[in-house]
């Protein structure tokens, strides 16, 4: 599979574009959350009860809500991946960058609430092997 590399500069460069598009998926994740922790209490309460009547106007609309922000999160999704970047962990809003660094491609690691990429790590070490960019990183440039 040949993925796209980016080098460090070309990676910052598209760090507002992805902010705004990874904060559309983790709203739309947290409306999703909240939707389904309120039907699940719903269910609950009617299994208590042995039934009871429910608003059908209010869960229709909070169901409605919940698709439309399953899309957000999917479109989302689907266009950082079209751009090359990985997301790691939506609920912290953690993205990697594949960079080509001696002929062997590193992660440049960025989070939400980050101003601008500072660490990296290797392909299979994950978020708890990042390393500060040192300047073989910084200087890497894109091999094709």
């Amino acid at each position: 599979m040949a993925e796209r590399t980016f080098t460090l500069a070309e990676a910052q460069s598209l760090l507002s574009v992805l902010e705004s598009l990874i904060r559309t998926a983790i709203e739309g994740k947290n409306l999703i959350e909240s939707v389904d922790t309120e039907f699940q209490a719903i269910a609950h309460r009617v299994f208590l009860n042995g039934g009871t009547f429910l608003n059908i106007v209010h869960l229709a609309r909070r169901k409605a809500e919940r698709e439309k922000a399953l899309q957000r999160v999917k479109d989302a999704i689907a266009e950082i991946d079209s751009i090359g970047v990985q997301v790691k962990d939506l609920d912290i809003g953690l993205l990697d960058f594949p960079c080509e660094v001696d002929g062997r491609t590193v992660l440049l690691c960025w989070k939400l609430g980050e101003k601008s990429i500072t660490h990296w790590h290797g392909v299979n070490e994950g978020y708890a092997g990042r390393k500060p960019i040192d300047e073989r990183i910084a200087k890497a440039k894109r091999s094709h």
